[in-house]
């Protein structure tokens, strides 16, 4: 018989996030370029692989841009296929309906975030929106 905190905490899973993904505990996990907390869930992001299957968090899009811009010679498996990349929708409804993409897939729009690189993944875009390779670009060129 299940003590009452084993059988609540036996209903806990992982069912909300993508296959693959790490949860990320809003609020107490830290980015891994800028150490600042993960709050917004609109500009999360993850990194999972390696030999070790290694996960790396992100509070802003922009710290993804940059951490594997500076690790790319350190971590050659980030071009990996078996490398994950996911990255929040910022018009995911709640911490508890999270839409998640490949960051190199989806389109990014201007909107004010965490770390100030002001890009945001959302699959509903305009015309205005930048592919990946325009956010980046526009991004690694600003600097930080």
């Amino acid at each position: 018989m299940l003590t009452p905190l084993a059988a609540a905490l036996s209903g806990c899973t992982d069912d909300k996030w993508p296959e693959g993904m790490k949860s990320i505990i809003w609020d107490r996990d830290t980015c891994v370029r800028c150490n600042m907390a993960i709050s917004d869930r609109r500009f999360a992001a993850e990194l999972r692989g390696g030999p070790k299957d290694t996960v790396f968090k992100f509070d802003d899009p922009g710290c993804l841009v940059f951490w594997l811009e500076e690790k790319r010679e350190r971590f050659p498996w980030m071009d990996d296929a078996s490398t994950r990349l996911w990255v929040a929708d910022y018009n995911s409804k709640s911490r508890d309906e999270m839409v998640w993409h490949d960051p190199r897939q989806v389109r990014y729009v201007t909107r004010t975030s965490p770390m100030g690189y002001n890009y945001a993944a959302a699959s509903e875009a305009g015309t205005d929106s930048l592919s990946y390779d325009e956010m980046r670009q526009q991004t690694l060129a600003k600097g930080k």
